[in-house]
């Protein structure tokens, strides 16, 4: 059993990922600014953020800030690989890891000191493997808590290792503005800096009510309690993903009601198979269904709009998840064709176990779900693409691009 008062919990959190492992894949990006992505940035290389490049930047004025950037496009296999390598190093190290994204987790370190050292010399050894063996750079919080360990790995960035003792807790934090508390976004921050709120420290004086007030109940309590460094949640290693979803990015010409529908389908028959699949890949769904559809559209003006679909009951049938998906695109229709559309996503949520689908009568309106896992099984044995709808054959679908990270 760990005690909960030493800093035993680590987060992990590779350096511009996507980025990285174009660089360790190609040796002529080395040491150069590299920019992931080109109608919106997805990765930028450190070079390339020292111009002002960041994450999901249009990719016209990243180019306008960084003329010698190299542009890559996104290879997804390449990073799900990559990925893969760094969690089996993770999970080599301790059992107790909750996986956070694709680059970046939280590891419990308490339990090892007789078999492995201390906290900050498992954390040494834990990035020199991931250098070694993986060729990627990682930089590690040490803390108490999951907070501070991730605000340490911040921190500590690019390629740095930072251990918060329990002693220095709010010598380090009290000093950092206020928007490295979690929660904390542009809405948040403003609001909090009109009450002449800038720092941490400055969170922790206001006080509670003060906060609740401003905020409501449940922003001014989780930030209050933050800033007065308590969070008890530990690594939770049975954490599961709330959502899964893919997206495309369009380019910027015309798409017609067919294409975009084609599209459409084939992220949902994609979706599906990673819900349907078995238990035990990380980042999939894993034998899940699902109970709400997302659909997310950027116009060609860069405006983003959200819509989504609640179904009556939870499922991983293919052709239920694509008429609730259909649904929401066509009431979309008229806002694409008046603002085009550079990008289609789709994300499945309020994701369950699938033991806890009840059938309804009559139960012959399942029958679809075996030819949705016969097309499955194809899948497995012959390819991804061995299988696909007609109205795919020949049309541009779009090139996949990583879902970026949402404040929430």
């Amino acid at each position: 059993m760990f005690v909960r008062g030493r800093a035993t919990i680590l987060h992990a959190d590779l350096d511009s990922f996507y980025a990285s492992v174009e660089q360790r894949d190609d040796p002529r990006l080395r040491d150069r600014p590299v920019i992931v992505g080109g109608g919106v940035v997805l990765a930028a290389s450190y070079q390339a953020k020292a111009y002002g490049v960041r994450t999901a930047m249009n990719g016209r004025q990243a180019r306008a800030l960084c003329p010698a950037a190299i542009v890559v496009p996104p290879r997804m296999a390449a990073y799900s690989e990559a990925s893969r390598a760094v969690f089996a190093i993770f999970r080599d190290t301790t059992p107790e890891v909750e996986g956070l994204s694709i680059d970046e987790a939280f590891l419990e370190v308490g339990g090892l000191a007789r078999i492995a050292g201390g906290p900050r010399e498992i954390a040494a050894r834990l990035r020199a493997r991931v250098a070694d063996e993986a060729g990627l750079p990682i930089t590690v919080g040490v803390a108490r808590t999951k907070f501070l360990a991730k605000v340490a790995s911040a921190a500590a960035k690019p390629d740095g290792l930072l251990v918060v003792d329990p002693g220095a807790e709010r010598e380090f934090l009290h000093p950092l503005p206020v928007e490295r508390l979690w929660g904390v976004g542009a809405v948040t921050a403003a609001k909090l800096h009109e009450l002449g709120v800038r720092t941490v420290a400055d969170v922790a004086g206001l006080g509670e009510a003060a906060l609740v007030s401003r905020l409501g109940p449940a922003a001014g309590r989780h930030l209050y309690a933050l800033a007065r460094l308590r969070d008890p949640r530990p690594v939770d290693t049975h954490r599961t993903r709330r959502s899964i979803g893919s997206q495309r990015a369009l380019g910027r010409r015309p798409r017609t009601a067919e294409e975009l529908d084609a599209i459409l389908a084939g992220t949902v028959d994609r979706l599906a198979r990673r819900l349907r699949a078995p238990t035990g890949g990380r980042g999939t769904g894993g034998g899940r269904v699902c109970r709400t559809v997302v659909l997310r559209l950027r116009f060609a003006d860069y405006a983003r709009v959200t819509r989504s679909h609640t179904l009556p009951v939870p499922t991983a049938h293919t052709p239920t998840i694509l008429a609730a998906a259909r649904r929401l695109l066509v009431a979309a229709t008229p806002q694409i064709r008046d603002r085009g559309i550079t990008l289609l996503g789709l994300s499945l949520t309020n994701l369950d176990d699938d033991g806890a689908l009840q059938l309804e009568l009559p139960l012959d309106a399942h029958a679809g779900p075996a030819l949705d896992t016969a097309l499955d099984a194809v899948r497995r044995r012959f390819g991804a693409g061995s299988v696909a709808r007609a109205t795919q054959l020949g049309r541009d679908q779009g090139l996949e691009v990583p879902l970026l990270p949402e404040h929430e």
